[in-house]
């Protein structure tokens, strides 16, 4: 009989030649634990998706009781569902006015291209702008709208009429013009390697945007519902698009994405054609039960304070000579290494050290530190522990 590990390789399709191969047999909170019996401290969330933690015991609760009631009905916006009707209601109540109408749908990639077709529909332009160093996706589209050239060569022609400009440089907006249908931003540059905006930079292009009648699109798929120490950075930054794209974290640990709109622009996809976009599973009940539950937590324990809690910690507490930067917000942090040598060995061998890390896709000098938002001091102070161990390890065994 062929071990997990041995099916994981032969039957599952794989996304690099050499996986992890980390064998989890349960999750809680922000640990994973393997058959063993060893633990790891999760510090990655899944890439931003476990925010409340893994198996919120809320979360779960919610799970269970609309599993009780229904699953799949049908396809996407023709059945009133209460979960979707909830969730909607409940992210429009704390969203800025403009942002009224909420299209369910199923991941991150599908989200970027329901907001590239709405702002299509909308303005009747072809032109899309994004940023170098961007990630929105791995679909076709989405990935016409990526900033790093070395994942789309492979997969050429892809969609016409794309930009990328560069973030944080005033001088490249003067590439929005009217023949700009939108311009899609991630108001922090995550894979890049949490790359913040300059001061003025997002509301210079918010000002591009409404001159040239371009609608603008945050895709806040990695920085939503806490990450950054506040719900969403339109709170942070104080700069409202005109879609928002979220994904990851909606779901409260279950596949779910959207894009959010006014009523006005969101109307454009249900005429000439109807059906402009459809999904048969975006909005799933369950998915929809999980997210909303999983954001009544973020609130009701006040999750974002608690982020910049943790935040100071891992800032004050790693501290290591392989160490040259760490740059971010809330627990969206970027662990800039010496030499990108580091970077390999140090994600590779972390679980060695009980930990569980993750490289960017477009900065290997650094690794990623995103746990869980419910993680605690202890936690905290012991993840810093043992990354200074790792790290000690790390300088030992790589000959620069």
């Amino acid at each position: 009989m062929p071990t997990n590990k041995e099916i994981f390789i032969d039957y599952l399709g794989q996304t690099s030649p050499t996986p992890l191969m980390l064998e989890i047999e349960k999750a809680e909170g922000v640990k994973l634990y393997g058959p063993n019996g060893k633990n790891y401290i999760d510090l990655i969330s899944g890439v931003s998706v476990s925010n409340t933690g893994h198996r919120h015991p809320e979360v779960i609760n919610a799970i269970k009781k609309q599993i009780d009631l229904y699953l799949h009905l049908m396809v996407y916006g023709e059945i009133v569902q209460t979960p979707q009707t909830e969730y909607a209601k409940a992210l429009i109540d704390l969203l800025p006015e403009k942002l009224e109408s909420v299209y369910f749908v199923n991941s991150g990639s599908e989200a970027i291209e329901g907001a590239m077709k709405l702002a299509k529909r909308y303005t009747g332009r072809h032109k899309i702008i994004s940023f170098i160093d961007g990630y929105h996706g791995g679909t076709h589209g989405a990935l016409s709208l990526q900033g790093a050239e070395t994942y789309k060569n492979s997969f050429r022609p892809l969609l016409p009429g794309t930009v990328q400009i560069r973030f944080n440089d005033f001088n490249s907006l003067n590439a929005i013009d009217n023949s700009t249908a939108c311009v899609v931003v991630e108001p922090v540059q995550a894979e890049a390697g949490v790359i913040l905006p300059e001061e003025g930079f997002l509301p210079a292009l918010r000002k591009k945007c409404d001159e040239s009648g371009a609608l603008l699109v945050f895709d806040e798929v990695q920085t939503g519902f806490g990450r950054l120490g506040e719900l969403f950075a339109i709170d942070k930054y104080g700069v409202v698009p005109d879609i928002l794209v979220l994904a990851k974290a909606v779901g409260g640990g279950l596949p779910l994405g959207a894009f959010i709109s006014s009523r006005e622009i969101m109307s454009a996809l249900s005429f000439n054609p109807q059906l402009g976009h459809i999904t048969t599973f975006g909005g799933h009940p369950v998915c929809c039960a999980a997210g909303l539950a999983s954001l009544k937590v973020i609130l009701d324990h006040d999750l974002t304070e608690n982020c910049r809690l943790i935040s100071s910690v891992f800032k004050k507490r790693l501290i290591h000579p392989a160490i040259t930067a760490i740059r971010g917000e809330g627990l969206l942090l970027a662990i800039e290494l010496s030499n990108k040598d580091y970077v390999g060995y140090a994600v590779n061998h972390a679980p060695e050290h009980g930990l569980l890390i993750d490289y960017f896709l477009f900065n290997d000098k650094a690794f990623r530190i995103a746990p869980p938002l419910v993680m605690s001091v202890k936690e905290a102070e012991e993840s810093c522990a043992r990354v200074v161990d790792l790290l000690d390890k790390t300088a030992k065994d790589v000959i620069i």
